[in-house]
């Protein structure tokens, strides 16, 4: 087995046998990382040094005096305007050359205060206009003009974080918010109207991450956060960077760890707001022509071969690490960033599909550098692809050769659930959504999903939106009796612990989905008169125990009490029975069985199937009538298993549509 010299990890040509064809083109993209670093680095420096940009671009006090540098390889000048000169030109403001294309200013303290607006002025070959620092920290809008400008920030009392990062769990069950549309209110809300209001409620459904969207700047509030302009400036809309920081260190005192999104894949074509066009020049930091620009996403396609592109992302990735004490990162439309037709419209079917010529190799190389920074910077730190493509080894550690994700997304989980959702329940395939509840790499961990913020956007639903239809807006009362919301509410439950009970070691929800949000997700724009009427959380409905959102508030939490408990997810879950006909599921994991009958009329009296000898309890029961269940099974109860010359069965009774799950206490 070869050895990768400076990243010093093994190519995994054994680790998967049906890799072997294609160990050139591993070998390959392993010494393309190692020239990368070399090329970085100059084996001079470590690859977290190098990520450092975020200390040396920019504006900073030190010393007494001020320092800003930016690199502009195409500008023939740059002048800082601002607060401080009137926002005049005036040449005592204009930068130095320096090389490389960097241009600095030395400016002496009392020039600039907490506070103050500026930007760059750039001429270039040709043309000139206003542009913000690719290192700025604050960026902010005028309410009037609704022109982006930077900030300085500086201020007196800089927030000190007062608690430790939580250690990292062994199951990771994340809880995915998007700050601006968690309140109920019809408004954005806030860093600090989270960490009062939504924050406690994380904490109490039993979630031990914080998974926080839309937290970089984006000038366009309705692209949810993915049309990045400032990359590390936090999203001015929200508040602060103290206030972001104060919502951190207080999820870490309440025990839960906080991630964010981080869009490495793309980034907005604003010029005036963005790093389009920073300098003059289209490709300063993306393709030049029609490479550049993303089909679908209307944004700028990053060129992962250039230094100064690296220079700038991977310090992204220790910059949120060392000033907001995040605990890591879910990487977006990494799927995106590996194939050069970004994976539009292409099904994955075969080997071949991850090693042709559509591989983005620049951007394949990148990936396990970023990780390297990330996980040296922080050790405990996670890492989370969103891939749909399937990778190999994208989420297989740096040590076996890997490109170090600790995490994928398991995007065929959710789209398993809503492919079922199409069909009659009649036609439903446990033997396939077993298999795809389980399907991984024996290389990798994934995070599993009912659904994220992805299914509830404007021209989708979410799955009990897309389950109860118009019926969740006159039969959500307990006393509603509606075949089509007691559907709904059976399955949700059903769906959502079949999911975290086989997860590989993660789980996922999104806010408000965990009690059956009604609605879709549509962010104010210019189509719906700029409202927040769907841009927002209906906490009130799981809190009012009249309605059936608040039995699902209820399943949920218990569902994460019982995954969430320690050791749980160290084991895999083993198939116990899939029976077609009765549509019944039953699969061991930590010592807790799991029962689900997923048909829609049949109940099954005295269902037997083998199981250890000895006494089992119930632990969790779905038709509960605290989860909106009817009542039909007896819980808690006790059950023993009954040796016959067939084996040691245990016999039980599940109603339809109903999840039991047992736990074995003698034997």
């Amino acid at each position: 087995m070869k050895k990768n010299l400076c990243l010093n990890v093994p190519i995994p040509f054994g680790s998967d046998p049906s890799l072997e064809p294609f160990a050139p083109q591993i070998a390959a993209r392993r010494q393309r990382t190692e020239r990368v670093l070399q090329k970085l680095t100059e084996n001079k420096i470590t690859i977290e040094d190098f990520a450092s940009g975020h200390e040396y671009f920019g504006l900073h006090r030190t010393r007494g005096k001020w320092i800003f540098r930016e690199w502009a390889p195409n500008a023939n000048s740059i002048t800082l305007v601002g607060d401080f000169s009137n926002w005049e030109v005036k040449e005592e403001f204009r930068l130095e050359n320096l090389d490389h294309g960097i241009k600095e200013i030395e400016l002496p303290a009392e020039v600039l205060c907490h506070g103050m607006h500026y930007a760059m002025l750039v001429e270039w070959p040709g043309g000139s206009g206003l542009r913000i620092p690719a290192f700025a920290r604050k960026v902010s809008q005028d309410e009037h003009s609704k022109l982006f400008t930077a900030m300085v920030w500086e201020p007196e009392e800089k927030y000190t974080f007062k608690n430790p990062s939580p250690p990292r769990p062994g199951g990771m069950l994340i809880y995915e918010a998007h700050i601006g549309m968690a309140q109920e209110e019809e408004k954005i809300g806030t860093f600090k109207e989270f960490r009062e209001k939504i924050l406690p409620k994380v904490v109490a459904g039993g979630y031990n991450t914080l998974q926080l969207m839309a937290v970089v700047n984006h000038p366009y509030y309705a692209s949810f956060g993915y049309h990045v302009a400032n990359f590390f400036a936090i999203a001015d809309r929200f508040g602060t960077p103290e206030e972001f920081k104060e919502l951190v260190d207080a999820a870490h005192g309440m025990g839960v760890r906080v991630i964010i999104d981080l869009v490495h894949s793309h980034a907005v074509r604003n010029e005036a707001e963005g790093l389009g066009r920073i300098d003059g020049s289209r490709s300063t930091y993306f393709h030049e022509g029609i490479r550049g620009i993303h089909p679908t996403w209307d944004s700028l396609c990053f060129d992962y071969s250039k230094p100064e592109v690296l220079h700038l992302l991977l310090s992204n990735c220790r910059f949120w690490l060392d000033e907001y004490k995040v605990d890591g990162f879910r990487f977006d439309g990494v799927t995106s960033m590996l194939y050069f037709d970004h994976g539009i419209g292409r099904n994955f079917v075969s080997l071949e599909d991850y090693f042709g010529s559509n591989v983005d190799e620049d951007a394949l190389a990148y990936l396990p550098l970023a990780n390297k920074v990330i996980h040296t910077v922080r050790p405990d730190a996670v890492t989370i692809a969103e891939d749909v493509s399937g990778m190999p080894g994208l989420a297989a550690p740096l040590a076996e050769g890997g490109a170090g994700f600790d995490y994928r997304m398991a995007m065929g989980v959710t789209d398993t659930w809503f492919k079922m959702l199409d069909l009659r329940d009649e036609e439903w395939d446990l033997f396939q959504l077993y298999h795809e509840l389980t399907n991984h790499r024996r290389d990798e961990r994934t995070v599993s999903y009912v659904e994220c913020h992805d299914q509830a956007l404007v021209g989708g639903k979410s799955a009990f939106f897309a389950m109860a239809g118009h019926e969740v807006y006159f039969s959500m009362h307990l006393n509603s009796n509606n075949p089509v919301i007691d559907r709904a509410v059976a399955l949700h439950k059903m769906m959502r612990l079949a999911t975290a009970a086989t997860g590989q070691f993660g789980y996922l929800n999104f806010m408000g989905n965990e009690f059956g949000h009604p609605e879709w997700i549509d962010f104010p724009r210019e189509g719906n008169n700029w409202s927040c009427k769907h841009a927002r959380r209906q906490w009130s409905l799981s809190e009012d125990p009249t309605l059936r959102f608040n039995g699902l508030l209820k399943f949920d939490r218990a569902v994460m009490e019982l995954v969430g408990r320690e050791g749980f997810y160290d084991t895999a879950p083993q198939c116990a029975r899939i029976d077609k006909e009765a549509k019944v599921l039953i699969f061991e994991r930590g010592g807790y069985w799991f029962l689900f009958n997923f048909h829609h009329a049949c109940s099954c009296a005295g269902y037997s199937f083998e199981a250890l000898p000895g006494e089992y309890e119930s632990v969790l029961c779905s038709d509960c009538r605290e989860f909106n269940g009817f009542g039909n099974v007896e819980f808690p109860h006790r059950y023993w298993t009954i040796k016959n010359p067939h084996g040691t069965k245990l016999s039980v009774y599940l109603p339809c549509r109903t999840a039991l799950v047992l736990r074995r206490v003698t034997e």
